[in-house]
């Protein structure tokens, strides 16, 4: 796959961006007249059998009594807990806020590559982790203080260190399975669990099926799961990857945006602050040296699968 032009590659940067962005406020809007669980299992489900279909012709490439147990945990870590514990979590803090705790998880995966991938930590990474821990205390202070749920700020923690051990855990076995296919089949093996999940404990006649529920069906099954990932891989391919990690800082932001000017979500100093600082800390530790710039190419590959 050529290299794609300047204006081609920041198009398809804008587009995954902007999809990453508004989940969190569309996903939101949706448990409004669904369950959590269902509505997680349910897009998910429906995203990975759609792009299954699409990857049927190559089906040989699953090698499944092989790689098996990479599916099944990446479909954990990346499925069952992100998408899981995100869905729920929603019930519980404005979209915006879950998102900037969520997008801790870059400080988590550079800790989990330096222990687990053996990844060098440099001096502005660890002053970055801090500050973005510093961040989600900033954060957390309305929780603790009652005007915010701190139950829903440690399932948004929760969500992001499962997106960590996914997205490092993904980048170890990389080289074992087709990238593609590993995002249809935990999306089908983690949507399967949700709503087997959401059958057995929540009502499936309490769904709404008006035009909100199924646009958001549908935003996530087809934008999040299909569509995002296949720009991601067109440019992954095309050599131009390594750039979307220098603005994903930019998904908490679209979030909180959406939600304070659409969902009237509140926008408080300490949220401001705990904002800035967790971005600031994103941008640290996105922000690559020239000797390094290919060492981080792998580590958005999370963010798509996810959706």
């Amino acid at each position: 796959m050529g290299k794609m032009t300047k204006s081609k590659a920041a198009m398809a940067i804008a587009f995954v961006v902007l999809i990453w962005g508004l989940c969190w406020p569309i996903y939101k809007t949706a448990l409004e007249y669904t369950p959590p669980f269902l509505f997680a299992g349910m897009r998910t489900l429906l995203g990975g059998i759609m792009l299954a279909i699409v990857l049927f012709p190559k089906r040989n490439h699953i090698q499944w009594k092989k790689t098996w147990p990479v599916y099944m945990i990446s479909a954990l870590f990346n499925i069952i807990i992100f998408n899981g514990v995100q869905t729920y979590g929603l019930q519980y803090l404005p979209s915006g806020l879950f998102s900037v705790i969520v997008y801790l998880q870059p400080v988590l995966v550079v800790l989990l590559a330096w222990v687990w991938l053996k990844e060098s930590l440099s001096p502005i990474k660890i002053v970055g982790m801090i500050i973005g821990f510093l961040g989600v205390v900033v954060v957390s202070l309305d929780g603790i203080s009652g005007n915010i749920s701190f139950y829903g700020i440690l399932l948004a923690f929760l969500t992001g260190a499962g997106w960590a051990v996914g997205v490092v855990y993904v980048k170890k076995t990389s080289s074992l399975v087709d990238g593609l296919w590993l995002v249809a089949l935990q999306n089908i093996i983690g949507g399967i669990f949700l709503c087997s999940i959401g059958l057995s404990t929540e009502n499936l006649s309490s769904i709404i099926w008006n035009i909100p529920y199924v646009s958001s069906l549908m935003f996530g099954a087809i934008l999040g799961v299909i569509g995002a990932t296949a720009v991601y891989f067109k440019l992954m391919n095309s050599g131009e990857s390594s750039k979307v990690s220098s603005f994903t800082f930019l998904v908490p932001l679209i979030s909180v945006g959406i939600g304070t000017l659409f969902l009237g979500e509140p926008f408080t100093i300490t949220l401001l602050l705990g904002l800035v600082l967790i971005l600031l800390s994103l941008f640290m530790i996105n922000r690559k040296g020239s000797q390094k710039r290919q060492k981080n190419i792998v580590e958005e590959l999370d963010h798509v699968e996810n959706y």
